[in-house]
């Protein structure tokens, strides 16, 4: 069901996606045919928002440096970007950039966990994120690839503690150690997931657009998943609901 664009998000929910990548024009191609958006040029954001029957589900941006990485970033909502990072910087995590107004869509800053893992906040003004998710197409869930997954769930658990354990909360946020799916050398990441009604059927669309399987399809508490890379090397999750699965 879509959801209206106009709801807000509880602080430690995600509420947008976006995949910072060398060519934007070639992943519009890619995510188009992949998950059938289309595409809202975006020149304050350096890029484009993609939307689904015309409601925002993620945003594609021109790298500005090359040496930055190629990856998609969860974003989780905040009435107060600044002072949640003053309590990720406190906690032990990191604040890469600070928080810094958007056009008048709302103010961000990119910060880690105290392993390391790369994640966004975002303080809505004009833009509150996404107005789809949990269906085809659009956001079903992040994981977080951890190191030390206890540590995790305690600096998470604190943070964002209404979100993920609140007496209104359905998480779509997991913590799963490193070495389930990926090589002991993979340094702590969240995965976005994006659900698809066949992940198989999905998997041969991904190779077609000249994207690459990390990990074929397998078996989750929260669904059938497979770990892919877009063309530009971007890494994201094909997610499947399996009939037992409850969201």
């Amino acid at each position: 069901m879509a959801e209206n664009r106009a709801s807000a998000y509880g602080e430690g929910v995600p509420c947008w996606v976006d995949a910072q990548l060398p060519d934007v024009e070639a992943g519009r191609r890619f995510y188009g045919e992949l998950f059938g958006w289309t595409f809202e040029d975006r020149p304050e954001v350096g890029g484009v928002w993609a939307c689904l029957e015309g409601e925002r589900v993620a945003g594609l941006a021109r790298k500005t440096d090359g040496r930055l990485p190629t990856v998609w970033t969860v974003f989780f909502a905040t009435p107060d970007a600044e002072a949640l990072a003053d309590r990720i910087h406190a906690e032990g995590g990191q604040v890469v950039t600070a928080p810094v107004p958007v056009a008048d869509l709302g103010t961000t800053a990119l910060v880690t966990d105290p392993e390391g893992a790369v994640f966004a906040l975002w303080e809505p003004d004009g833009h509150p994120g996404f107005g789809r998710r949990h269906e085809t197409g659009t956001f079903a869930w992040v994981e977080l690839y951890a190191r030390d997954t206890e540590a995790a769930n305690v600096f998470y658990g604190e943070l964002f503690h209404e979100a993920l354990f609140g007496p209104d909360a359905r998480p779509d946020f997991g913590r799963a150690p490193v070495s389930d799916v990926f090589s002991a050398e993979m340094p702590p990441h969240f995965l976005v997931h994006f659900a698809v009604d066949d992940c198989v059927a999905a998997l041969g669309t991904v190779s077609h657009l000249g994207g690459r399987i990390q990990a074929p399809p397998f078996e989750t508490s929260y669904g059938r998943v497979a770990v892919v890379t877009d063309n530009q090397g971007a890494s994201f999750a094909l997610w499947e609901r399996l009939e037992q699965t409850e969201r």
